[in-house]
């Protein structure tokens, strides 16, 4: 009886995520390329940055905002110091003659999400209508700014995502970090796509500085040390389910590193993995789930089949459904972000994947972490 459940268990999952899978590559399709035609700008913008300890690569982001091809006059660069204890918040003075802001937190009590209330008080005391937020250690071309912008006239959008990749990868586990964070960013742009938002991420985002307000901002969300992004873009679509957008464009890539360490990957994944038990969107719940339980069927069929043999022909047929069915959606998102050499990595990334995604989802709903040297929950 068992084996008849773990089985029949097994195929339903199997075919359901392809089916899924293949629904989001469908949903990637549906999104039209934007293609900026270089119309002239009316959107008073403000750029928001929470950063801490981030002196090494500051510098090159602020160079890099300040350096966009939009008129100085209708935009603002805002960066919050979150208690950084190196050169982070001298470097950002050093910006002040040409109009960089800088906000200092100061807080007389510990917070488990310091980066929200950072973002917070950027958008306090923000002049733009229009807030486009990234982080501390991105880089970016100089269209970058307008051609959000223009998306975001053109269309009419409440909120935006845009796309992020890591870039100068050292070692060949960053390039694999590359190839499955494009699979996630791939995901979000797709759930857009198909009208269903989800997922984005924080390092390229933006929204109206009123819907913000209108939404009630981080309230009933800032218990985590996550989610300025994913749980306020639920936020946002409950209100507004027709107004999110993604910029499907290269221009508005925003570039930064994938994580040198294990145990710096694994502290990341644990902090994107925590919110999920905070989704009002039980659907999102749902899925979630679903794919967990897919990831751990595969695992114990492969246990299993020390013990009878025919299970490693199911763990084999479920693996080769995930394997090609994720190669049929990274192939469009890898030739997006110019990377196409890196699918030749998503046989061994798939295989990794499993343990991965199984381990996470247990240890990002349980206990604390590390995150910025603070142990958050």
């Amino acid at each position: 009886m068992v084996n008849l459940i773990i089985n029949t268990l097994t195929i339903l999952l199997t075919i359901a995520y392809v089916a899924i899978v293949l629904y989001f590559r469908y949903g990637w399709q549906r999104l039209p390329y934007f293609i900026k035609v270089g119309k002239e700008p009316s959107t008073r913008v403000s750029v928001l940055i929470a950063a801490r300890n981030e002196e090494e690569k500051l510098g090159a982001t602020i160079q890099d905002i300040l350096a966009q091809n939009y008129p100085k006059h209708l935009f603002e660069l805002i960066i919050v110091d979150d208690h950084s204890t190196d050169c982070t918040a001298e470097i950002i003075s050093s910006y002040a003659d040409q109009g960089v802001r800088l906000i200092k937190l100061n807080e007389d009590r510990a917070l488990n999400s310091y980066k929200k209330k950072a973002i917070t008080e950027a958008i306090k005391i923000s002049e733009g209508d229009f807030l486009v937020a990234t982080d501390a250690d991105c880089r970016m071309g100089t269209e970058w700014l307008s051609t959000i912008i223009e998306c975001y006239e053109t269309k009419g959008y409440k909120m935006i995502s845009s796309p992020v990749v890591f870039y100068e990868e050292k070692s060949r586990f960053e390039e694999m970090q590359t190839l499955e964070f494009l699979y996630l960013i791939g995901l979000g742009a797709s759930t857009i796509g198909n009208k269903m938002p989800s997922t984005c991420n924080g390092a390229n985002l933006a929204y109206e500085k009123k819907v913000f307000w209108e939404v009630k901002g981080f309230q009933g969300i800032d218990d985590l040390a996550s989610g300025d992004d994913e749980l306020l873009l639920h936020k946002v679509a409950s209100k507004y389910p027709d107004s999110i957008g993604f910029c499907k464009s290269t221009d508005a890539l925003v570039y930064t590193h994938a994580k040198p360490s294990v145990y710096e990957f694994m502290q990341q994944r644990k902090r994107w993995a925590s919110k999920s038990t905070k989704y009002k969107n039980k659907s999102i719940v749902l899925l979630g789930v679903s794919l967990w339980l897919f990831n751990v069927l595969i695992l114990v069929n492969f246990i299993l089949g020390f013990f009878n043999p025919a299970y490693f022909t199911i763990a084999a047929g479920s693996l080769s459904a995930k394997l090609l069915v994720e190669i049929a959606f990274l192939i469009p998102m890898c030739r997006f972000a110019k990377r196409g050499n890196l699918i030749w990595y998503h046989p061994l990334v798939t295989i990794l994947h499993i343990f991965y995604l199984v381990i996470i989802g247990i240890l990002g709903n349980s206990g604390k972490y590390s995150w910025k040297g603070r142990m958050v929950r």
